[in-house]
């Protein structure tokens, strides 16, 4: 579509089903330390309490996958390269999308007046996958992903909740059978049954929401990776119908694609926000850039390189990179 988006849906706001499920997962501590994640209630499973009047949600889905990122299987087997989430390779995709939204409800304005609208794109408490698989645009995977028959689950997703009576559209069967590819790639196990995914033990949580300290028993298993995860979707066969993007503001900055962990370890503060301004990167701050990465250096095969630079850090402000730091010169050493 002229706006970037490959598709949009409408769906009704009845989402009870969902909200028990969301309940259950709650209730059984799955979110972690994602506070917020309880603390909004259930505003994010009944539309119509977090922006009253809300009578429909029109979601959007738009393709992130950067075309001229390295491939994600080879950075992921080379230790000593550091593997970030392919969405987060680029710009932030918050204010994009939100502004693509927006241009979506000022043409629907101008054609049928004013009328009442929200626009969310993972901004404020929204089932965004629940609303995206009732109003057509594909199924909820097994690792909770929505995934498309047209474009696997490279995408992101956005909403605009209105006060119009429009028609809904019918959502898709699911179309993962027996298939368990997801499941069975996840590093940790964090996908503990189909559907069900403890943000725990994910890597995306460890590396990205979690504040404190990695566990140690996980630390091992984090591999390469310093921001986020996507091995349940390079496992996924939907994902081989996957289109890479066309937004430039989702093209690889930096070199992050397939970057050596040693020079970003040597990032200074200054360094951090001035390459990764504008970079959904950022909002980890550097001192759990600098914990992400320790990890993923005491994972690399041994190497001066890697050792001399674990030992920069080794004094630093900071007792959160200090720990991970120390213990990464003892995997090192260990191996």
């Amino acid at each position: 579509m002229e706006l970037g988006f490959q598709a949009v849906g409408i769906a009704g706001t009845d989402l009870g089903q969902a909200e028990t499920h969301l309940l259950e997962w709650l209730k059984q501590g799955c979110h972690g330390e994602m506070d917020y994640m309880a603390n909004h209630g259930v505003k994010r499973s009944r539309p119509q309490e977090l922006v009253p009047g809300t009578l429909r949600v029109i979601t959007a889905r738009m393709a992130y996958f950067p075309p001229q990122a390295q491939d994600s299987a080879a950075v992921l087997e080379q230790g000593d390269q550091a593997f970030i989430s392919r969405y987060a390779l680029g710009r932030d995709y918050h204010k994009l999308i939100r502004a693509r939204l927006q241009k979506l409800a000022d043409r629907i304005q101008h054609e049928i007046g004013p009328f009442q609208y929200r626009v969310f794109t993972d901004s404020a408490p929204v089932m965004e996958v629940e609303l995206a698989s009732r109003s057509g645009l594909g199924w909820r995977g097994k690792h909770s992903l929505l995934l498309s028959r047209a474009a696997g689950s490279w995408f992101f997703l956005g909403e605009i909740y209105v006060g119009l009576p429009l028609p809904t559209d019918a959502p898709e069967a699911s179309h993962c059978g027996t298939c368990t590819g997801c499941i069975d790639a996840c590093p940790t196990g964090a996908i503990i049954a189909p559907y069900q995914v403890d943000a725990r033990r994910c890597i995306s949580y460890l590396t990205i929401e979690l504040k404190g300290s990695i566990p140690l028993e996980l630390r091992p298993l984090i591999g390469n990776r310093i921001y986020g995860c996507d091995d349940c979707q390079l496992a996924c066969p939907w994902n081989k119908f996957g289109q890479p993007t066309q937004e430039t503001d989702f093209a690889v900055r930096h070199g992050l694609d397939s970057a050596k962990l040693a020079e970003l370890f040597i990032w200074n503060q200054e360094e951090f926000d001035t390459r990764l301004a504008g970079s959904p990167i950022r909002r980890i701050g550097h001192e759990r850039w600098l914990r992400n990465i320790a990890v993923a250096l005491g994972n690399a095969p041994p190497a001066s390189a890697i050792g001399a630079a674990l030992k920069l850090r080794l004094d630093h402000p900071s007792a959160l990179v200090r720990e991970h730091v120390t213990w990464a010169l003892e995997q090192q050493a260990g191996m």
